[in-house]
């Protein structure tokens, strides 16, 4: 029987993080992560619902910081999740701890790209 679940964020790494972000001519919204972290999982179905609707439009990533901590770093990821939007290979803006509802991600990952 066939399920309505959507597809799992991409993960990125260190490695791959210019070429998918920072060169990328669409908007781009990465969460940073750790598979630890409680507010992580609980984010996590809502963000895949999110990111299934915003298709073609804004395309989500995800960096774990456990394993990549100098990207974490260099991006000043203080909590997770934080969702960091990317433009143009420029960030455009973020949402710290961003709340489990699908509305609200929705409208906190699409802003910074309206403006």
């Amino acid at each position: 029987m066939a399920t309505n679940v959507p597809a799992p964020i991409p993960t990125i790494t260190e490695a791959t993080f210019a070429l998918e972000v920072l060169k990328s001519k669409w908007p781009i919204a990465v969460e940073f992560m750790s598979y630890g972290c409680t507010h992580c999982r609980t984010l996590e179905p809502v963000l895949r619902e999110v990111a299934e609707t915003l298709a073609g439009a804004v395309e989500l990533l995800r960096v774990n910081v456990a394993v990549d901590q100098d990207l974490a770093s260099r991006y000043a990821i203080r909590a997770t999740p934080t969702i960091v939007m990317f433009a143009n290979g420029r960030e455009v803006g973020r949402a710290e701890g961003p709340p489990p509802c699908a509305v609200s991600l929705r409208v906190a990952i699409t802003r910074p790209f309206a403006a």
